[in-house]
């Protein structure tokens, strides 16, 4: 049996090491073979759109215009958000962005300032 974690993502169990990621065949998913290794001490692992791990406090910056769902509002490119807190889910990033209120980001549209 393989070493190998499971596929974050779909919990596939036919992921394969390539280089200094694993991937998975099923979704292709990729992700860092050191955010493997923090899972399994049973934190939360987040990476931001570059690939840097983040944590619970860290100030974030928005890299892509993303409309508010029900509402006319938009979370401008650039927009700077502290003091996030990272949650299971989606959208796994929570935090209060100034001027619209809280709301949960997902992490692929986020860099770590």
């Amino acid at each position: 049996m393989s070493d190998l974690p499971n596929c974050p993502q779909c919990g596939s169990e036919f992921s394969y090491a390539d280089g200094e990621l694993y991937i998975c065949p099923e979704c292709s998913h990729e992700w860092p073979q050191t955010a493997a290794a923090e899972s399994h001490d049973g934190a939360l692992s987040v990476v931001d759109a570059n690939g840097n791990q983040l944590i619970d406090g860290d100030t974030i910056s928005v890299i892509k215009d993303l409309k508010v769902k029900g509402s006319s509002l938009v979370v401008k490119v650039g927009t700077k958000v502290k003091n996030i807190r990272l949650v299971e889910g989606d959208h796994n990033i929570d935090c209060k962005i100034d001027g619209i209120g809280p709301m949960k980001l997902k992490s692929e549209f986020v860099k770590k300032v």
